[in-house]
């Protein structure tokens, strides 16, 4: 690996240092609470309000908006990854993947009252800007690292992530915290730490778009045909491949199944926080930072135990771990100590479940078509969870119990782990035509 490689590798991290900042302030900690206010406060008496006419309970409106921006990813994602595999113009449309997101953060500044129909609106935007940009985030990886570094160079990034996600948030708290001393209210605070994110991610961007370049040729599009199209016709060749990558498709299952799941506990812990055990908004956030800084301890002391049992199994164990916190959660939960116990549970695991779950699909992949492929796995990747939130959205509907409907989720977990069990990673290298990891 040369001098320019390392480098590129290194602006490579940055770009999770950036997008972390939306992930942590909005979707895991402030958006939630702070949409559910206003929902709340346009609420009929009865406690429903109705977007488009649905009658949606103000309570349940976080987890169903989160399902919605997901669902608009499964259409538009793949898209996006066969344009971005068809034009080789990857770094340009990282950047504005990531510029349209930052741009729809910055906005929420404008949220308030009980205007949450504007807020939904947004974070869809962003949240699929979000999602549109790891996708050709992660799909550097098979390009900037060889096959017996991505563990270490994932690990990294997830690192750098959580990290550059934690500190902007121990700024936001420091600023709510002390919003009274500063002539702020409450809500002015919450609207500034969301504007943050954005500009965070926007200034940050910059180091990976200055660095990173595109590989290969551009396509030529067929005589008679757009871009678009010629993106479609390459998705839709791309799905009938993986059809015949039958290790594959069983790992891509598993992963929607089990990170879903993951995803919906990073997004809800907050709003489970706040209206099952009635903690302040600055209690939330400790727990979030608890989770992130935990979470870079756990990304890296995860990376070393691949080392010794190889990546699936240490992947195996992070999920077993995730079903034991949930167990936690429902009976044991009650009180600011255990919800920080339990925000530390989830961050030991988080790192080293997500970033070893994107080393191993890396050898899943044929070459040249790493962006539609991680488009795939996207839909269920770092705040893009869509089954979960809306089975968690339901149960709270009709049970009314926050501890009931976050105990569900450990039937994603179960079923995440046993498909991910019957997966030969090794097989499916050699069927994708990869040389696999050193230890499968």
């Amino acid at each position: 690996m040369n001098d320019a490689s390392r480098a590129e590798q290194r602006a490579w991290y940055f770009y999770d240092w950036a997008n972390s900042a939306f992930a942590t302030t909005v979707a895991a900690l402030f958006l939630g609470p702070y949409l559910t206010t206003l929902a709340k406060a346009a609420a009929d008496a009865q406690g429903f309000v109705h977007p488009l006419g649905l009658k949606v309970a103000a309570a349940s409106l976080w987890p169903y908006v989160v399902s919605l921006s997901v669902l608009c990813q499964v259409v538009l994602l793949p898209v996006f990854g066969a344009a971005a595999d068809y034009g080789r113009r990857k770094r340009e449309m990282l950047g504005a993947a990531a510029f349209t997101g930052a741009l729809a953060t910055m906005a929420m500044f404008f949220l308030k009252g009980d205007n949450y129909l504007l807020g939904c609106v947004l974070f869809v935007i962003a949240n699929s800007a979000f999602g549109a940009g790891n996708v050709i985030y992660n799909s550097f990886l098979p390009e900037i690292a060889g096959p017996d570094e991505r563990d270490n160079v994932s690990s990294r990034g997830w690192a750098l992530g959580y990290l550059g996600g934690g500190l902007l948030l121990v700024l936001n708290l420091g600023l709510y915290s002390n919003a009274e001393r500063l002539g702020l209210t409450e809500g002015m605070a919450v609207r500034i730490s969301l504007a943050s994110a954005g500009i965070w991610w926007a200034l940050f961007t910059l180091i990976p778009l200055s660095k990173l370049r595109n590989r290969g040729p551009q396509k030529p599009v067929p005589e008679g045909s757009t871009a678009v199209a010629a993106a479609l016709t390459q998705l839709a060749g791309t799905i009938r491949e993986v059809v015949k990558l039958p290790q594959t498709l069983r790992f891509l299952l598993a992963y929607l199944i089990y990170n879903d799941a993951i995803q919906t506990v990073l997004s809800l812990a907050a709003t489970f926080g706040q209206e099952e055990l009635k903690l302040p908004v600055s209690s939330l956030t400790v727990g979030i930072l608890i989770a992130q800084f935990v979470g870079v301890l756990g990304a890296m002391c995860f990376n070393r135990l691949a080392a010794v049992l190889g990546n699936k199994r240490t992947v195996m164990i992070t999920l077993a771990t995730y079903c034991l916190v949930l167990i936690y959660a429902y009976g044991f939960v009650s009180s600011q100590t255990e919800f920080y116990i339990m925000a530390g549970a989830v961050g030991a695991v988080m790192g080293g479940s997500q970033a070893l779950s994107r080393s191993i699909f890396s050898f899943m992949i044929p070459k040249g078509h790493e962006a539609e492929y991680y488009s795939i796995s996207e839909v269920s990747d770092k705040g893009t969870s869509w089954m979960g939130p809306l089975f968690f959205g339901l149960a709270l509907q009709f049970t009314g119990s926050y501890r009931i409907s976050i105990l569900s989720l450990i039937v994603f977990f179960v079923a995440g782990l046993a498909i991910l069990a019957m997966v030969d990673v090794r097989k499916a290298a050699m069927e994708a035509g990869n040389a696999p990891p050193r230890l499968a």
